[in-house]
Formats: C-alpha cells, structure tokens, sequence
C-alpha cells in the first residue's frame, strides 16, 4: 500500500488524494443509505392489516412529505434498484401530485373491493407497497397449485392498477386497468380471467 506523503507537492500525489475520497465515500456512505432506507420500509408488528390504511405504518407512510421524497431521491441516486413504494415512484416522475393522492387510489380501490364477494386483501405487499388484493374464486379454475387473480398498485403507467390472471407456472403480462371507472366498469370481466392455454392444449401461466 502506498502512503501518499502530505509534505509533497507532487501533482500526481495531489491527484491521488483527490481520487481516494469519493472512492471512499462510495464505499461507506451508499450502504448506509441503503440501510436507512430499509429501515424507512420496514412495517412494525401489530395485527394483520384488513385494508391499505392499516397497513401503512412504516416511516415513508408517517414522515414528512418533503423528507420522504429527499430520502428517496437520495436512495435513487446511490441505487436506482432499491424498492420503493408505487406512489413515492410516481410523485418522483411528476406523475403524482402528493402522497395523499396515491393513498386516496389505494382507499378507492379498497371501498369497491372489500364491499365485493371473493377479493381478499393482502397486507404484506413488497417494496414498501400497503399490499394487494387477490380474487380467491379463481383458484377453482387451477388444476395444480398457482396464484389466483392478482390486483396491484403500479407506478408504470397512469391508471395504477395491474391485475394479474389466475395462473400457474410463470404469470401472464399484467392487464393495465386505466383507474377506477375502469376497473368498476370491467371487474366482472376480470374476476371471469381463466389460466392461459398452452399450445399443447394444457392450461398455465
């Protein structure tokens, strides 16, 4: 290892030491960034959630707005990997216009869903998401084991909602569904999805 000696002025030991601080940095400062922003997901214990609200307990649903979002931009800068919550992701793009706006789409969807036969929500959703609903009667149409009919929150597109068909194996491309009228309008059509058939006849994802 080589010790760069403060007394000299030699240009290229000045560059040196110029290079070893971001390295440095680099290597302390985005794990810890990453682990604060683990613990800025992580739900606390307390009784399954029945409803997005309940579910929303973790810092990113609780903390100021405005420190949610420095976080986050920060998180981004060091991982653009690191999971995020739907809404956070949209307010970042300037899809969204606030936090409140994303947690109003989650409780509208909610009203229409728990009052409906068959979907049930599911509190431990991924990323820092409240959850997902899943519509249990599809799972009749499964010969083997699978996922039922999946409705999830989404940043990718304006509408927010992605339903997932029943399937079993690998699951089939998302329905975009363009918000709630969209959904209300055609949710009979989509608790009727059945499993994809395969070209040999059999039934899968």
């Amino acid at each position: 290892m080589t010790v760069l000696d403060a007394s000299t002025n030699d240009s290229a030991a000045n560059a040196g030491r110029q290079h070893a601080v971001p390295a440095q940095r680099g290597l302390h400062v985005e794990p810890l960034i990453g682990l604060e922003w683990s613990e800025a997901l992580e739900q606390p214990g307390g009784p399954p959630a029945a409803t997005p609200a309940d579910a929303r307990r973790a810092w990113v649903h609780r903390a100021p707005e405005a420190q949610v979002i420095a976080l986050y931009r920060a998180v981004v800068a060091a991982d653009p990997a690191l999971p995020a919550p739907w809404w956070l992701r949209a307010i970042a793009s300037g899809e969204l216009s606030s936090r409140r706006e994303g947690f109003a789409v989650e409780d509208r969807v909610a009203k229409l869903l728990d009052a409906r036969p068959g979907w049930v929500f599911v509190p431990w959703g991924v990323d820092g998401d409240s959850g997902y609903w899943e519509y249990m009667p599809s799972e009749r149409t499964l010969a083997e084991p699978g996922m039922p009919t999946t409705l999830a929150h989404t940043h990718r597109h304006p509408g927010w909602i992605d339903v997932i068909g029943v399937h079993a194996g690998s699951p089939p491309e998302p329905v975009r569904v363009q918000g709630l009228p969209d959904l209300r309008a055609n949710l009979s059509r989509l608790e009727s999805l059945r499993p994809e058939q395969r070209p040999d006849g059999t039934l899968g994802g």
